[in-house]
């Protein structure tokens, strides 16, 4: 079976945006937020999206860095996975809140917010805002242009 991109790789039509992404990257990631709990978070954002290109990216980068197998299959069902911290758990309950819809009130409710910058302090709740944003901008680009899942960026897209 030959897997295919719908697009073109993004960065052709958009240079600029490998730079903005890398000193977005470059940001979150050399604060006091543990970039694993970076890297859970937007997996656990790729998760609820539906994306696979996402989350196979994700699990393999957290393979890599040394991740075990239970705590990244325990990302989907983290609130009774004893395999987390309350740092990693408010992140992720953080992640949930912004990308479920909740009819009955703010997504990130009053309470919710509380309980992280009681954990977090201003830096780190931006740090952890900016990288939920960060892979949010990438969604659509794998929803739609459907990059090929388990490729390194630049050999993810399908040449036209």
């Amino acid at each position: 079976m030959t897997i295919e991109s719908r697009l073109p790789d993004l960065t052709e039509q958009f240079p600029e945006l490998a730079a903005l992404s890398g000193a977005v990257h470059k940001a979150t990631r050399s604060g006091t937020v543990p970039p694993t709990t970076i890297s859970l978070v937007q997996l656990r954002a790729g998760q609820i999206v539906g994306s696979t290109y996402h989350t196979i990216r994700l699990t393999d980068a957290l393979r890599k860095a040394g991740e075990s197998e239970e705590r990244i299959t325990a990302v989907a069902t983290w609130q009774d996975a004893p395999y987390f911290t309350d740092g990693e758990r408010l992140a992720l309950e953080l992640v949930e809140a912004v990308l479920t819809a909740n009819p009955y009130g703010e997504r990130v409710s009053d309470e919710l917010f509380a309980r992280a910058s009681a954990h977090y302090d201003d830096k780190e709740l931006w740090t952890l805002t900016v990288a939920i944003g960060h892979l949010c901008l990438f969604i659509p680009v794998a929803l739609i242009g459907k990059p090929i899942p388990g490729r390194p960026p630049g050999k993810n897209y399908t040449k036209r």
